[in-house]
């Protein structure tokens, strides 16, 4: 019965769209549809392009599907020992730099989005200063070099501890999504400013929590050049700094071969490349699906106040 009562309601709902509405809905539909395959051809495309022979690929033919298949790319990637020493070192600093920068920047942006901070004005100046204008490169180096954590974790945790974007979504939502009303009838019950940042804004603030963590652990999984400067020995290298590696070690090969060889060489190099953004990008891609609804809300936190 509920069932019948669906289809009707949903074909009464359909009866009651105009000519101009159900074209509106169909260009829109088409529009989308459109767009979506714009967005996941390319993606498609880089992984049926690491399983097929890279002459095809190279040949600029349109792929829909593996016209020959060709592995030798996946297998070299694999059996290079190197790479699973950094998937455990990425997977390391993503975890830690997480747990550092959620600790960094939730309290932060709760502090700065209270009226009463005594100087927050001039705090969210100098937040927000930053990301137009650093230090550069060499200061930030010998930061490092003094505090003594070169070629350590902490040189791939700390100096990306706090995104000055993040802490302003951070700001933003507990400006808006935590009313004033509620710190007042809990300081009346006599809860304390940590009491209440621990016992009641914590746990109203699952969502923008959320969104922090993935927002901080892309950015630390796709670390590559903070790597190149600040870390010294092979087995402490990232993932991405591995995988670009193997990419430049197969391109040298290449030198000193003749005929079938070099040719053998120069499709592996080229296969490679579509084989590496596979396997870099493949735990994210398959993460995503399940988080982009905190993706969504990261975007639109704080946006609309009322």
């Amino acid at each position: 019965m509920v069932i019948k009562m669906k289809i009707r309601t949903k074909k009464h709902r359909l009866m009651k769209l105009s000519k101009g509405d159900r074209i509106f809905q169909i260009c829109n539909g088409l529009i989308m549809l459109i767009l979506c395959i714009v967005i996941v051809y390319p993606l498609y495309y880089v992984v049926i392009a690491s399983v097929t022979d890279p002459v095809i690929v190279n040949s600029g033919k349109p792929l829909l599907y593996p016209v020959k298949v060709y592995l030798k790319g996946y297998i070299t990637t694999l059996n290079y020992m190197p790479l699973w020493t950094a998937y455990k070192n990425t997977i390391l600093y993503t975890v830690a730099g997480t747990i550092v920068a959620l600790i960094a920047t939730v309290p932060a942006g709760y502090a700065l989005s209270r009226k009463d901070l005594a100087g927050r004005r001039g705090l969210i100046f100098l937040f927000t200063f930053t990301m137009f204008f650093n230090g550069g490169i060499i200061p930030l180096y010998l930061t490092i070099r003094n505090l003594g954590i070169y070629n350590t974790i902490w040189a791939m945790v700390l100096p990306v501890a706090v995104s000055a974007y993040n802490l302003i979504v951070c700001r933003s939502f507990f400006s808006s999504g935590l009313p004033d009303e509620l710190l007042e009838a809990a300081k009346m019950d006599g809860c304390s400013d940590f009491g209440f940042f621990f016992r009641i804004a914590i746990p109203l603030s699952k969502t923008i929590i959320a969104v922090m963590c993935l927002f901080y652990a892309t950015a630390m999984w796709n670390q590559f050049f903070n790597a190149l400067m600040y870390l010294q020995d092979d087995s402490k290298m990232p993932l991405q700094v591995v995988l670009r590696n193997l990419v430049l070690m197969n391109q040298a090969n290449q030198m000193g071969s003749s005929g079938d060889a070099m040719v053998t060489k120069q499709k592996l190099a080229e296969q490679l490349k579509y084989c590496i953004v596979v396997v870099s990008a493949a735990p994210l891609l398959m993460a995503y699906p399940f988080l982009q609804k905190y993706f969504a809300k990261g975007v639109t936190i704080g946006a609309v106040k009322g």
